[in-house]
């Protein structure tokens, strides 16, 4: 028996959503480099593209109300209402107490990959990013300043103004973009493996609320190998916000979750 039945949750008019980019207008494109990171914002009511173009590459996402910042990505609730994996059609949610979905996926030229014979699927929200800490733990004490953490505590720092030890404590689970990762059957560890991703792949999704994003483009690359190192091959990614001409018939922005709060007292 699945832990959440999600018949009665409301879902987005997806063929709605899918018929605006027939017209959008390109607005802003930002370069992430390798082996760091950067943010950006993203509208209500616009679309964004994470576009790989020019080497296999994952990035790892961040995403914030961008006028309240202690709402941000939940990977653990948007995995229990999805699955291990986002693809077409799927919502990101929020954190408690707003838990609401942030951001929805319209377009996936991965979407043919599926899941693979080992498991393996691409787009996870089972990883949680790699960090400095963990590769302090692993490597008897080394220090690598280029984690997916550490990129996104200096990219979020630089946007917010905020110091580094705090702007550190807002980076959150990531959503794994274009990384090929699952489970082992053996003994239930977290696997990765090559990318299928290639130059001109992308995945899209429409902003429910203001967004703002952060992405560190891994330092693993493809991810093939290992990361936290500099040893892969590493490659940029790009990110397209869009305009849409118009706004699906009856959309409303995403509404802060209506649980009162009282907690039964």
């Amino acid at each position: 028996m699945l832990c959440y039945p999600v018949q009665a949750l409301r879902r987005p008019d997806l063929k709605g959503y899918r018929a605006l980019r027939a017209d959008l207008r390109l607005v802003k494109r930002v370069t992430v480099p390798a082996r760091d990171a950067a943010c950006w914002t993203v509208p209500t009511g616009y679309f964004c593209r994470i576009v790989c173009s020019e080497g296999a590459q994952v990035g790892d996402l961040n995403l914030f109300n961008a006028n309240n910042i202690n709402e941000r990505l939940y990977t653990g609730k948007t995995r229990a209402l999805n699955g291990t994996h986002v693809g077409l059609g799927d919502q990101l949610f929020s954190n408690m107490p707003y838990l609401r979905p942030i951001a929805t996926i319209t377009h996936d030229t991965l979407d043919w990959y599926g899941f693979d014979a080992f498991g393996g699927s691409v787009h996870d929200v089972i990883g949680t990013r790699c960090d400095p800490y963990t590769y302090n733990l692993l490597s008897e004490g080394g220090q690598y300043h280029h984690c997916c953490h550490s990129n996104l505590t200096r990219a979020f720092a630089e946007e917010t103004g905020m110091p580094l030890d705090e702007a550190s404590t807002h980076i959150h689970d990531v959503l794994n973009v274009f990384m090929c990762t699952g489970f082992t059957r053996d003994t239930g560890q977290y696997f990765m493996k090559a990318s299928p991703v290639r130059p001109g792949d992308y995945l899209e999704f429409f902003a429910e609320i203001d967004l703002l994003a952060c992405m560190s483009a891994c330092p693993g690359g493809d991810c093939s190998t290992e990361h936290s190192s500099d040893a892969a091959a590493c490659f940029p990614l790009e990110v397209e916000v869009y305009r849409p001409s118009s706004l699906p018939e009856g959309w409303i922005p995403s509404q802060v979750n209506g649980y009162d709060g009282t907690h039964g007292v």
